[in-house]
């Protein structure tokens, strides 16, 4: 990329923050350009001058590129390895004792991630015959695009965000069409609010926090200022679960043990 390429892409950055307080700065590079191209194809423009010219002519543009920016593709039960070590080994210990459970599903997208885990408290409950147990539960999701936390409350789904599901899952927890909608039942313990990871919105006093595939996107400063974050907002004896491709980077290497070094799941000391 030209130097005169680099300080388009820079401005642009710097006037999406100061327009919309939406800060691209923290992302990699190598990622906005990507989401950037897809925007500018749909439009049919080439440099990063030109797309900024359009955002000023058409306000509405602005709503698709932050849509674009944010999108996280996500399934439920993604990974199903991780997932069997949080259902055989993370939830029996979190659901030790009678203390209140609040799981915090950062960067949740449209929901898949806290209602997966959702479903698995609810297996787990009735396999043991433990159901009261889960009134202990909250889970909030959050996610800074609106659109993704209104699919998340509306909780319909198309079939490829089943691909990762078991079958047996499938069948018990969602209806039989499309979009298939899951049981209210599993939906009860499942909150969702609007939160800027990045700006340092956390909630506190959490049990377990997911963030998987979220953090990968962002600069090495960033994440660590985010597991610097996490590590505040845990409980002792907390649980944290990063997606596959990340890791614990820097000094917050130094705050965590290691649960599972395969699934990603750390554990802050007690």
């Amino acid at each position: 990329m030209s130097e005169e390429e680099d300080a388009g892409l820079h401005e642009l950055k710097s006037k999406i923050r100061d327009e919309r307080g939406f800060n691209a700065h923290v992302y990699k590079d190598k990622c906005l350009r990507r989401r950037f191209a897809v925007r500018m194809r749909a439009r049919g423009l080439e440099s990063f001058a030109d797309y900024s010219a359009l955002l000023d002519a058409d306000p509405l543009e602005y709503d698709r590129l932050v849509d674009t920016l944010t999108i996280n593709v996500t399934k439920f039960f993604r990974n199903p390895e991780t997932w069997e070590v949080i259902a055989h080994d993370v939830i029996p210990y979190l659901m030790e004792g009678d203390a209140p459970v609040d799981v915090w599903s950062a960067g949740c997208a449209s929901g898949e991630e806290p209602y997966s885990l959702s479903i698995l408290l609810h297996e787990w409950a009735e396999a043991i015959g433990r159901e009261a147990d889960l009134k202990r539960v909250r889970i909030i999701g959050t996610d800074i695009d609106r659109g993704s936390l209104a699919a998340a409350e509306q909780a319909a789904y198309p079939e490829i965000s089943f691909d990762d599901t078991p079958s047996e899952l499938r069948a018990k927890w969602f209806s039989d069409s499309s979009p298939s909608y899951l049981r209210t039942e599993a939906k009860a313990a499942v909150g969702f609010r609007k939160a800027d990871l990045i700006s340092g919105d956390a909630l506190k006093d959490q049990s377990l926090i997911i963030c998987r595939n979220v953090i990968i996107y962002l600069d090495r400063s960033v994440q660590e200022q985010i597991f610097r974050t996490f590590y505040d907002s845990l409980l002792p004896g907390g649980i944290l679960i990063l997606g596959r491709v990340e890791t614990l980077l820097g000094p917050t290497r130094g705050l965590f043990k290691a649960v599972s070094t395969r699934e990603r799941i750390y554990q802050k000391p007690v």
